[in-house]
C-alpha cells in the first residue's frame, strides 16, 4: 500500500518523470536544509548554554573527549551504514513488495541493535582503557572524569541507533519530513538536560539529556512507519542481508582509521590546557555550514544517485551529482568566507556570557579561523562518498580515510615541531586531513565518472569571486569605521561584548602559545573581526 502519511513527498518516486527528477531532489534538499538550519540553530543554542554553564575548563573537556566515542560508533556503525548500505539497498526495495520490504527492515534492525548492545557491554567495561588512549598521562583529573563519563554516555548507542535506523527506512521510501528534524530534537534534549539536572549532576546532565534527546527521536519519527509489519527475526543468510554486510564491511576498517585518527587527535590535545574544550566550540561552527549544505544536499541526492547507478544510467548519475556538487559550492564557499571575516563577532555573540570570558572567544575565534581552509573540502568530499555509496563501493572511502590520516600526522607533527602554534598545530593538522580525503577522492572517482563538461570550474570561480568580493567588503569596510571612529563600530562592538579588544587579550588567553606573534594574532583577528561586524551594521 503507498504511503500517505503526511510528511512523504507528494510526488511518488514510480510516477516521477525524468525531467522532475531535479525538482524532487531540490525539494528533498530544501526540506532537509530546512531541519538541519533548524538542528544547527538548536546546536548553537546547546552549545551557548555549556558555555555559558561550564566555561571552558575540566568538565567540557572531559566532555569533549568522552562524547567522541559514542559519537563516532554512532556515526561509523549506524551512520556510516545509512548511506553506504542501508539507504541504496532499502530504496531498491521500498517500491515492491510490502511484505518482503518491511521483513528486511525488520532483520537489519533486530541484528544492527543486538551488535549493537554487545559493542556497548564491551566498550562500558574498557571506559578505563579507552580513557587512557585518549587522555594524557599526566591529567589523572582529566583521565577519571573522562572515564565517568564513558560510562554514562555509551548506553545512549542504542536509542541513537534504533533513531538511525528509523531514518534509513524513511528516507528510502522519500519521506524526508521527521528524519530532518530528528537532530534538532536531540539537541533540544542535551539542552534540556544541562539546564535541569546541572546542579545535581554536573557536567553528566549532558550524558542524561542526550538519553533524552534520543528517545525524542525515536518517538518523532515512529508515527512514519505506521504500517510497518514488525517480526522478531533474525536471518543473516537472507540474500539481501548478505548484500548489506558485503557493503558495510569495507566500513569497519573505516571504523579503524577514524577511531586511530581521533585517538591520536585527542590523545595530542590532551596535552594542552583547554585545547579539547576550545577545539570543540570553534568545530560547532564549522558544522554550522557542514550540516545545512553538505549534509542536506548528499541526503537528497543519494536515493537518486543510488537508482540511477542501479540502472547503469551513467549520465544521469554525472548530471546529478554535477549537480549536488554546484549546489555545495555556490553555498559552502561564502559560507566560509562569512566566518572567516565575523570568527570574532560570531563566537562573542554566542558564546561569551556567563562563565565564558573574553579571553576565551579571543582563541576560540582564532582556532575557528585555523579550521576554515578545510571547511569547502570537507562539504565537497560528502558529497564524493555518498556518490562511491550509491554506485555500492564502499571499500574506497574507508582505505583514502586511512590514508587521509597521513595528511593530518605530518602537517600536525611538522608544526609542532617548527612553530609555537601549540594545539593550533593539530587545528590545521584537521584542515590538511580534510583538503587531502577530498583530493583523493575527486581523483578517484574522475577515474570511473568523468565529470567533464558539468561546469564545476565555472561554478567554484564564480562562487570563489563573489565569496572574496564579499570578504574583502566586510574586512576593509570594517578597519574604515574602526578607523574612522563611526557609530556602527561602536554598536558593533558592544553587541559583540568585544571586552577583550586591545591588551586583555594575552598569554591566557592563548594557553600554550608562548610566541608573542602568536598571541598578538589573537588580538589582531578579534579585532579586526569585531570591526568586520561594524562594516556589516553600516552596509546595512
Amino acid at each position: 500500500m503507498a504511503d500517505t502519511s503526511p510528511d512523504a513527498l507528494p510526488d511518488q518516486p514510480a510516477e516521477i518523470p525524468r525531467q522532475s527528477t531535479a525538482r524532487l531532489i531540490a525539494g528533498a534538499a530544501l526540506l532537509i536544509a530546512l531541519g538541519n538550519f533548524l538542528s544547527r540553530i538548536i546546536g548553537l543554542v546547546r552549545e551557548a548554554t555549556i558555555a555559558y554553564l561550564f566555561g571552558r575548563g575540566l568538565e567540557v573537556e572531559a566532555f569533549a573527549a568522552a562524547w567522541t566515542i559514542p559519537t563516532m560508533i554512532y556515526d561509523l556503525l549506524i551512520n556510516g551504514a545509512l548511506s553506504a548500505a542501508l539507504v541504496p539497498i532499502f530504496s531498491e526495495y521500498a517500491e515492491g513488495d510490502q511484505k518482503e520490504f518491511w521483513r528486511i527492515v525488520s532483520i537489519v534492525i533486530n541484528t544492527s541493535l543486538l551488535v549493537l548492545a554487545l559493542v556497548t557491554l564491551v566498550l562500558v567495561g574498557a571506559s578505563p582503557f579507552i580513557a587512557g588512549v585518549l587522555i594524557d598521562n599526566s591529567r589523572t583529573d582529566l583521565f577519571n572524569l573522562t572515564t565517568l563519563l564513558l560510562r554514562t554516555l555509551l548506553p545512549v548507542l542504542l536509542p541513537m541507533g534504533l533513531a538511525g535506523l528509523m531514518m534509513a527506512v524513511l528516507f528510502s521510501r522519500q519521506q524526508f519530513l521527521r528524519p530532518a528534524f530528528a537532530a534538532a530534537v536531540f539537541n533540544i534534549g542535551i539542552i534540556a538536560g544541562a539546564v535541569l539536572l546541572h546542579q545535581q549532576l554536573g557536567i553528566v546532565a549532558l550524558a542524561v539529556g542526550s538519553f533524552i534527546g534520543a528517545i525524542g527521536q525515536i518517538a518523532l519519527q515512529a508515527p512514519g512507519l505506521r504500517g510497518m509489519t514488525y517480526r522478531p527475526i533474525i536471518d543473516l543468510r537472507h540474500p539481501v542481508v548478505v548484500r548489506i554486510l558485503k557493503l558495510y564491511a569495507p566500513v569497519a576498517l573505516g571504523i579503524f582509521f577514524s577511531l586511530l585518527g581521533a585517538a591520536i587527535d585527542r590523545r595530542l590535545a590532551s596535552g594542552f590546557a583547554s585545547a579539547l574544550d576550545t577545539m570543540r566550540y570553534a568545530t560547532t561552527l564549522i558544522q554550522f555550514p557542514l550540516g545545512l549544505v553538505a549534509a542536506a544536499v548528499s541526503l537528497a541526492v543519494l536515493p537518486t544517485l543510488s537508482r540511477h547507478s542501479s540502472s547503469d544510467d551513467t549520465e544521469a548519475f554525472r548530471q546529478t551529482l554535477g549537480m549536488g556538487i554546484k549546489v555545495v559550492l555556490l553555498l559552502v564557499l561564502p559560507a566560509t568566507a562569512g566566518l572567516a571575516a565575523l570568527a570574532g563577532p560570531i563566537t562573542a555573540l554566542l558564546f561569551e556570557r556567563g562563565a565564558f570570558q573574553a579571553e576565551d572567544t579571543a582563541i576560540t575565534a582564532l582556532t575557528l579561523l585555523f579550521y576554515l581552509p578545510g571547511l569547502p573540502a570537507a562539504a565537497i568530499d560528502q558529497i564524493l562518498i555518498f556518490a562511491f555509496y550509491a554506485r555500492k563501493q564502499t571499500l574506497t572511502p574507508n582505505l583514502v580515510q586511512g590514508a587521509a590520516i597521513l595528511f593530518y600526522l605530518v602537517t600536525s607533527f611538522a608544526l609542532l615541531a617548527l612553530s609555537d602554534l601549540g594545539f593550533l598545530s593539530l587545528v590545521l593538522g584537521n584542515s590538511a586531513q580534510w583538503i587531502g580525503h577530498m583530493l583523493l577522492m575527486g581523483w578517484l572517482l574522475q577515474r570511473q565518472v568523468s565529470l567533464g563538461g558539468l561546469r564545476l570550474g565555472e561554478a567554484a570561480g564564480k562562487a570563489l569571486l563573489a565569496s572574496s568580493a564579499m570578504a574583502v567588503v566586510v574586512w576593509g569596510g570594517g578597519l574604515g569605521w574602526y578607523a574612522a571612529g563611526g557609530s556602527a563600530w561602536l554598536a558593533a562592538r558592544h553587541a559583540a561584548g568585544d571586552d577583550c579588544a586591545g591588551g586583555r587579550v594575552g598569554g591566557a588567553g592563548v594557553p600554550r602559545l608562548k610566541q608573542p606573534a602568536a598571541c598578538g594574532g589573537a588580538r589582531l583577528l578579534h579585532r579586526c573581526s569585531v570591526a568586520a561586524a561594524g562594516a556589516a551594521v553600516g552596509v546595512v
